[in-house]
C-alpha cells in the first residue's frame, strides 16, 4: 500500500532533519516476521537513504540478553523493541536509559500509553479471535463461541501461556471487559479462568510463534484461533481470506527502549525520533495493520487502512486494554500455574 511518493518524502525529510551517522552503524533489535518487514520499509530503508546505517537483529524478547549486556557493560544493541511488561520491568531494573522527550517526540502527539520514562510506544497491536472465511460458514459472535465446541466443532488455536488466555476465558464465562482484571486479581477469579480453560483443553492446539496461528487456520488444523491481528493482515495480503472477530480483543503497545550504557545513545534517540514522525508512522501502518503511536499519522491514512487497525473506533469499541500493572504483579505466579496446568 505504501506509495513511492511517501518513501521519497520520508527520505527527503530525513535527509534534511538528520545528520549522517554512517560511520557508526546502529543496531536495532525487533521481533521479526511481518512486523520486521514493515519496520524495514517504513523505518530502516528511508533512514538509511538519509545516509545512516542500520543493522537489524531479530530476537524473541529475551531480556536476559539485555541484562547481561548492561551488567557487563558490553552493549552491542542500541535500540530494542520490547513489549509493555518488559518495558516497565526493564525500567525498574535500570536496564534502559531514561528518555529525553525533547529529543524524541511531542508527548501531546503520542497516545498516553505510549509515553513512559524509559520506553516510547511504536505501535498498537491486538490479540484477537480469527477464523478462515473459506472454511467456517458460521462466524463466531462472542468469546463464548470460542469455548463452545458443540456450537462450532473443531480445534482451537491458543498462544501457549497464561497471558491473554485467562482474560479470554473470563470473557467467555460472562465477565464484562471492564471487570476482567478486577475478577482475575482474586483467587476465585483465577480459579474460574483456569476452570473455563480446562473445559476447552482437549480441543486446544497451542502456538508459540505468531506465524503459526494463521498457518493453523489456512491448513484447517483449527477452526478458531487467538492471533496477533497483524498476522491476519499479512496472510490476507498474500491472498488468504482470514477474518477477525474484534470484540474482546486485547490491545497493547510495543515500545522502543535504549539499553543503558550504549555508546550510541544520541544516534539511538535520533532514530527513534525518526520512526515516530507522522509520515513514518503512517508508512508503518500501511505495511501492517497495527495502529500508530503518533495520533497525527491517522490523517495520512485512508479509510481502508484505518478500518483494519485495532485503534479504529469500531474495532476498539469493545476491546480490552492489556494491564501491565496486573501482569507485573501477578504474571510470574500465573505463568507458573499455567505451565503446571498445561502439562497435566
Amino acid at each position: 500500500m505504501k506509495t513511492k511518493s511517501l518513501i521519497a518524502c520520508a527520505a527527503l525529510s530525513a535527509s534534511i532533519a538528520l545528520p549522517s551517522f554512517a560511520e557508526q552503524p546502529l543496531t536495532v533489535v525487533n521481533f521479526g516476521g511481518a512486523n520486521a518487514n514493515a519496520q524495514k520499509k517504513a523505518f530502516y530503508e528511508p533512514y538509511e537513504k538519509a545516509g545512516n546505517q542500520i543493522i537489524a537483529v531479530e530476537y524473541n524478547g529475551e531480556q536476559a540478553k539485555v541484562k547481561a549486556m548492561v551488567e557487563t557493560k558490553k552493549i552491542t544493541w542500541d535500540v530494542v523493541e520490547v513489549e509493555s511488561p518488559d518495558a516497565a520491568r526493564g525500567c525498574d531494573e535500570g536496564l534502559f536509559e531514561k528518555l529525553d522527550y525533547s529529543k524524541v517526540a511531542n508527548k501531546a502527539d503520542l497516545l498516553p500509553a505510549a509515553v513512559t520514562d524509559c520506553a516510547v510506544g511504536i505501535f498498537v497491536w491486538s490479540t484477537v479471535m480469527a477464523y478462515n472465511g473459506d472454511k467456517l460458514k458460521t462466524a463466531p459472535t462472542s468469546w463464548a463461541d470460542f469455548f463452545d465446541t458443540k456450537k462450532i466443532p473443531g480445534k482451537r488455536g491458543m498462544r501457549k501461556g497464561a497471558r491473554y488466555n485467562l482474560e479470554f476465558a473470563l470473557l467467555a464465562d460472562g465477565v464484562k471487559p471492564a471487570d476482567v482484571y478486577k475478577v482475575l486479581a482474586t483467587k476465585e477469579g483465577a480459579d474460574r479462568a483456569f476452570k473455563k480453560l480446562g473445559e476447552l483443553k482437549p480441543s486446544i492446539q497451542w502456538w508459540e510463534a505468531g506465524a503459526q496461528a494463521p498457518q493453523f487456520l489456512v491448513a484447517g488444523d483449527v477452526v478458531l484461533t487467538t492471533v496477533y491481528n497483524g498476522r491476519i493482515d499479512a496472510a490476507n495480503r498474500e491472498g488468504r481470506n482470514l477474518k477477525i472477530y474484534w470484540p474482546g480483543g486485547i490491545y497493547d503497545l510495543d515500545y522502543w527502549a535504549i539499553p543503558r550504557g550504549t555508546p550510541n545513545k544520541d544516534a539511538a534517540l535520533k532514530f527513534i525520533a525518526f520512526t515516530l514522525k507522522p509520515e513514518q508512522q503512517a508508512a508503518y501502518a500501511q505495511n501492517i495493520a497495527y495502529g500508530p503511536a503518533n495520533s497525527k499519522a491517522l490523517t495520512k491514512l485512508d479509510k481502508k487502512v484505518l478500518d483494519d487497525l485495532p485503534t479504529s473506533a469500531a474495532n476498539a469499541k469493545e476491546a480490552l486494554q492489556f494491564s501491565v500493572a496486573f501482569w507485573a504483579d501477578q504474571g510470574e505466579s500465573l505463568e507458573k500455574r499455567f505451565a503446571s496446568w498445561a502439562t497435566q
